[in-house]
């Protein structure tokens, strides 16, 4: 077959009237990157494991920063009510007079006495003790006395279900005016006058207490916790690296297992295409050359019906041969591996015209594209398709195979002038475009875009472009 040095073949539509072109329809879709897995490294998961460590830690940090809070809140508030009990009870209530219930000056001074003598210090800051209607009768704070407060509803259930009641208080009640610092521990409970008349005692108590407790509870709990996961550490590190090292060897013999597959598809394929060729090739064309004798002898010896017979089978068998011989050529191509992709190209158009179609090439340079060897397989699996797809719907007919650079892309253009087809219905591929349909997603998935141009009656063009790998970003839909 002629190799044409000069462009044979339009790279635009084929027109179905002059001033109606076929429009290209896509058959092959966008490639999305895919999401590779990246291989299992050792400093990679000692990375993760150290920031899962470092996250734990800052959780339970935090988590047991709240809860050594909370703790010392708790055992802080019980404190300061042990406190309040034994000081209503030891030193308050022996105290107490009616007179004070009364607001007598001299009785409120002499339990002022008594307070700053035997209760204020670093553990009770204030004092103060109220009537039942909300009076301060007393508070070491002298402002307060004689003034009068609504009760809440705490200090309301203390006096009426004789309790002590304790929390912590954010200070921001009208009574508290005089305090100082953002919050502290109240405690408050009931006392008696001799003569049996209620009076509410009330202590604060600074809230320091429960910042040194806390911080006291913190530092032993981190220190378990940090010391348990420091241990599960050690104890999970050599259990962890030989687990890597396994899923590394798991890695490379993977990898090997799939070299070894290519390697043995490929010698299978040229193990096949060698026992064709070299064993019922081989028996063929000498069965076509016997029964070609055996007709000229029976020719000659008067029994031309027998020579016809015979030239017949002749005829069959090396029409065979040409079949198995296409075959082969479809099964494993030598000239791609060895002589090149122009080769192989000139090849696959002198093994279709035993099925009906005159091809042209043009297919200069095209060793010199910058395609891979996966990239050139693709190239003459679509041109072979397309090929066969024209032989099979089109011939007689005459197709065209042009491949070269346009721009940042190779192209490879086939075309024929057979009767063309509808190229909606390769969405739903009837028997016949099956293939195409799957050369469709091999594409796709090399990143190139397959085309088509084609509408009953004037003929098929398909076009694929490919970006050669180094050559810049992937080829657009």
């Amino acid at each position: 077959m002629e190799q044409r040095t000069t462009p044979v073949a339009s790279t635009e539509p084929l027109p179905v009237e002059a001033t109606e072109p076929a429009p290209w329809v896509t058959v092959s879709r966008r490639r999305e990157a895919p999401a590779t897995q990246q291989p299992v490294s050792p400093r990679r998961v000692v990375t993760q494991v150290v920031g899962g460590l470092a996250v734990v830690l800052l959780v339970v940090g935090l988590l047991g920063s709240w809860a050594a809070q909370r703790l010392a809140e708790r055992e802080a508030v019980t404190d300061a009510a042990t406190i309040a009990d034994v000081l209503a009870e030891a030193v308050i209530t022996p105290s107490l007079t009616d007179a004070l219930a009364d607001g007598d000056a001299a009785a409120v001074t002499a339990m002022d006495a008594v307070v700053r003598e035997r209760v204020l210090g670093p553990r009770v800051i204030r004092v103060k003790l109220w009537s039942p209607e909300g009076k301060v009768l007393y508070a070491d704070e002298p402002q307060l006395v004689g003034r009068t407060f609504p009760l809440s509803d705490d200090q309301r259930v203390a006096l009426s279900q004789p309790q002590t009641k304790a929390e912590v208080s954010a200070l921001d009640s009208t009574e508290n005016e005089f305090e100082t610092g953002g919050r502290a521990l109240e405690v408050y409970r009931p006392v008696w006058t001799p003569s049996g008349r209620e009076l509410l005692f009330e202590t604060y108590s600074p809230y320091d207490s429960v910042s040194q407790r806390s911080g006291q509870l913190w530092r032993g709990f981190a220190g378990v916790t940090v010391s348990s996961l420091l241990l599960l550490v050690v104890l999970t590190a050599p259990i962890l690296w030989r687990l890597l090292r396994r899923l590394g060897e798991a890695r490379r013999q993977r990898e090997r297992l799939l070299e070894r597959t290519l390697e043995a598809s490929e010698a299978e394929r040229r193990r096949i295409a060698a026992t064709l060729h070299d064993g019922p090739v081989q028996d063929l064309v000498a069965s076509a050359f016997v029964a070609a004798g055996s007709a000229a002898r029976a020719e000659a010896s008067g029994q031309p019906r027998m020579a016809d017979d015979l030239r017949g089978l002749a005829a069959s068998v090396r029409g065979n041969i040409r079949t198995l011989r296409t075959l082969l050529v479809d099964i494993y191509p030598p000239s791609l591996a060895s002589a090149g992709l122009a080769t192989a190209l000139v090849d696959l158009a002198q093994s279709a015209a035993a099925r009906g179609l005159t091809v042209q090439v043009d297919v200069e340079g095209a060793d010199d594209l910058g395609l891979t060897e996966d990239q050139e397989r693709l190239v003459h699996r679509v041109a072979q398709e397309c090929l066969r797809n024209a032989a099979k719907h089109a011939a007689p007919c005459t197709a065209t195979i042009r491949l070269a650079r346009e721009g940042g892309s190779v192209v490879l253009d086939v075309l024929d002038d057979g009767p063309g087809f509808d190229p909606a219905g390769l969405d739903t591929p009837a028997e016949g475009h099956f293939g195409l349909r799957v050369l469709a997603d091999l594409a796709s998935d090399a990143g190139a875009v397959l085309q088509v141009a084609s509408r009953p009656g004037a003929g098929t063009h398909w076009r694929m472009a490919i970006q050669p790998e180094g050559d810049g970003a992937e080829v657009g839909s």
